[in-house]
């Protein structure tokens, strides 16, 4: 048996360090050759990991969340023959120390031995026996970690069955005590008076600060259900266990009546839960770009409303005609279209600024980046050369990134080298936006939904369908003017969209 080591691969475009998304195995996996084992996230896109061998997880370089350099230790394996690292084997009493010492730290053992290469067998048994004592700790650190989950998946699954078994025992003895009423009313009333004297005179021990309330897994659900927080509640049980009675009194003493409860109504209660939740991997790098994208960029926003009755008319008509055959068309695609054709005279705009460099590079062609919601967060697909293409191929193209990022398929060159970005949110777009400018472009625009209404033509009220397009420009290098008219040329050709195919 021998120690493998993989470490985090060079993954291009002079990327030196990457955040680890998620992992894909734990520690005592066994990996097939080319299996996942790990998410990292470059400022671009996530990329998948796998292995070159396969073997069983012994060791992980860090969590999820944690920043690597590239050529850093990602994962260690335990293989079939000899590992990666001055040919391994377990099990070799002849050199064992040596190579316990390679595969632990073999940073510090290489650099022991380029250190002392001259200096005598001496020091190169002290550099190995130091090595190989790092070493043992290690294992029996991991040998500790080992016993204590072992011991607390123990203790959780004892826990678990006792409150189940405490919950049953519960269950029987209210069902008893109501047959019990049910039969003798007169001597159930004096019963539970006496019980009730005596739970006043001898109350449950009160429970240490700190210490976890008593409850059964149904209480629990319960309480959460209600947004109480148990630790507030008095129990009444054995030991000062909560039931469900003492859910029912915390209620009605904070003048509440829980659900279900005779004559009650709907709770209102005061809820005091949190929860903590890591910034990692995607929404992390969402996070920081938009934080630098409005701490750098001095935004300048221009809504305006335009008239697409007849646009929505002609789509419709398209639809008819060639939606089977071509695919059907939203209002995007004409949208992209009358960009690529405004941008002609606006190539201020068509680019990207490097404000370290003081440059703007205008682009001829136009790579029209489309925000698109995933699960793991916003992304941003690049329909490559849009000017090069009609309604149609731009729909399907669109379409086809949509897939690709909601499956977590996209290639990092499919979500990257936009040069102006199309945001929309459809029926929840709102009447007005202020869309965040993808850094380096230096314009965004946004489309809001479509509504309908009354408007005068021609001195009598029609019913028209409006719809607002929010923009937003790098107040920096394009002047308020240059943008108010860039969106005013973009108005006039969808509010005539016959134009859309003979410019």
């Amino acid at each position: 048996m021998g120690i493998h080591v993989i470490k985090m691969p060079d993954i291009g475009e002079g990327i030196a360090e990457v955040e680890l998304g998620l992992w894909h195995v734990k520690i005592g996996d066994r990996v097939k050759e080319d299996q996942a084992i790990a998410d990292v996230m470059t400022d671009k896109a996530s990329v998948e990991i796998p292995s070159p061998v396969t073997g069983v997880v012994v060791a992980l370089g860090g969590k999820e969340g944690d920043v690597l350099a590239v050529g850093s230790e990602l994962v260690r394996l335990e293989i079939e023959g000899d590992g990666n690292h001055g040919g391994d084997r377990c099990g070799n009493a002849a050199n064992g120390d040596a190579r316990d010492a390679a595969s632990a730290q073999p940073e510090r053992v290489a650099e022991a031995a380029h250190a002392h290469a001259n200096a005598g067998a001496q020091s190169a048994r002290a550099a190995s026996r130091e090595a190989s004592d790092a070493n043992d700790d290690r294992a029996e650190r991991m040998e500790r970690d080992e016993r204590t989950e072992r011991d607390e998946r123990t203790e959780r699954d004892e826990r678990t069955e006792r409150d189940e078994r405490t919950e049953r025992d519960e269950r029987t003895e209210r069902d008893d005590r109501a047959a019990s009423r049910a039969a003798t009313p007169a001597t159930s009333a004096a019963a539970d008076t006496r019980h009730a004297a005596r739970e006043q005179a001898s109350p449950p021990p009160a429970r240490r600060p700190g210490e976890r309330p008593l409850a059964s897994p149904a209480v629990r659900k319960r309480a959460w259900d209600l947004g109480i927080e148990l630790r507030y509640v008095h129990g009444t049980g054995e030991a000062g266990r909560i039931l469900h009675e003492d859910l029912d009194a915390y209620l009605q003493g904070r003048g509440i009546v829980a659900p279900g409860a005779r004559g009650g109504h709907a709770a209102y209660v005061e809820r005091h839960d949190e929860e903590a939740v890591p910034v990692i991997g995607l929404r992390r790098k969402i996070a920081q770009r938009m934080q630098d994208a409005k701490r750098r960029i001095p935004h300048f926003s221009y809504v305006e409303e335009i008239d697409v009755t007849e646009l929505e008319a002609l789509r419709a008509e398209l639809n008819r005609k060639y939606g089977e055959a071509r695919g059907r068309l939203t209002v995007l695609p004409f949208l992209a279209r009358a960009m690529v054709i405004a941008l002609r005279n606006f190539p201020q705009i068509n680019a990207r600024y490097d404000d370290e460099a003081g440059v703007v590079t205008r682009h001829g062609a136009v790579h029209l980046g489309i925000a698109t919601q995933s699960k793991a967060g916003l992304m941003v697909p690049v329909v490559r050369h849009a000017e090069a293409r009609d309604p149609w191929a731009i729909a399907a193209e669109i379409a086809r990134l949509a897939d690709a990022v909601r499956a977590g398929r996209a290639e990092r060159d499919e979500l990257s080298g936009s040069t102006i970005t199309i945001t929309s949110l459809g029926a929840l777009g709102g009447i007005a936006s202020t869309p965040v400018i993808n850094s380096p472009e230096v314009g965004i625009v946004g489309v809001n939904r479509i509504v309908e209404r009354p408007m005068f033509r021609d001195g009598a009220v029609a019913a028209r369908k409006l719809m607002n397009l929010s923009s937003s420009f790098d107040h920096r290098v394009i002047d308020g003017m240059d943008a108010a008219e860039f969106i005013q040329a973009v108005r006039a050709l969808l509010e005539q969209p016959a134009l859309l195919f003979v410019e």
